[in-house]
């Protein structure tokens, strides 16, 4: 557990009561790691949601590496030498590992230190027991959520012209 004083100092969480501060405090550890240190990659299934205390973050997606022979198998068998392509870099106060709380839990891009981290995380499936619990709660977190959801799409859709441009 947390202190859910630590969780009130974010804007993220704005708007929460301390009752439901406390909920995702319990729900919420501190980890550390060094930079380079993959949270997650596209597809995986997520367990956590994070929040960055300290540190850089990028939010990847993989695309084909260039001049690389990929083999219809290599394709096939989702072995292709990829690259990332950082489509959102975000720092302390910011969320990641949103799709952990929208069935179903499955990466919809990478997370990647870029810089040693601390972060809290949080676990996904308790969190959607509180909230199943307190739908009001749960209603507040999924704004939440969503407005996350849509800074990170305006994010991809710059750094797709970007790609497009070069």
């Amino acid at each position: 557990m947390i202190s859910p004083e630590l969780l009130r100092r974010y804007p993220f969480f704005g708007g929460l009561s301390h009752d439901q501060l406390v909920e995702l405090a319990k729900v919420g550890s501190e980890e550390a790691v060094d930079a380079g240190h993959y949270f997650f990659h596209e597809r995986d299934e997520l367990d956590h949601l994070y929040l960055i205390l300290e540190g850089a973050v990028a939010v990847v997606i993989e695309i084909p590496a260039e001049n690389t022979h990929q083999s219809v198998a290599d394709q096939y068998n989702r072995q292709l030498h990829t690259t990332d392509v950082v489509i959102s870099a975000i720092g302390p106060g910011e969320v990641f590992g949103i799709s952990a709380l929208i069935p179903p839990p499955v990466a919809s891009a990478g997370a990647k230190a870029t810089t040693p981290c601390r972060v809290v995380a949080f676990n996904s499936s308790e969190l959607l027991q509180t909230f199943a619990q307190d739908c009001a709660f749960g209603y507040v977190m999924t704004q939440k959520i969503a407005q996350v959801f849509r800074e990170r799409l305006h994010d991809m859709r710059i750094e797709s012209l970007a790609q497009v441009a070069r």
